[in-house]
């Protein structure tokens, strides 16, 4: 998959944290990530995911891709709480 770099606003595109949710979701399912420490970055994914879309000054169409970003987030999220 081909990447858009950092925008002029300086942020990555949503495929970088749909990305990592996936890699960190694909860690769970495999038992390659403690659960401790899987929780703790979806934690702060979703923290920043949540900090971006409330930014008043992001535009629609970034903010509908994070949104998109952060419902697997929460998503995976809750899938590591039914597993602890």
């Amino acid at each position: 998959m081909s990447k858009e770099p950092l925008g002029l606003n300086g942020l990555p595109s949503h495929d970088y944290f749909l990305d990592a949710v996936n890699h960190i979701d694909e860690a769970v399912s495999t038992k390659g990530i403690a659960l401790g420490a899987a929780k703790g970055i979806i934690y702060s994914i979703t923290e920043t995911l949540g900090a971006m879309i409330g930014d008043a000054n992001l535009p629609s169409h970034l903010r509908s891709g994070y949104a998109g970003a952060l419902e697997l987030a929460h998503e995976l999220e809750a899938k590591i709480a039914r597993l602890n």
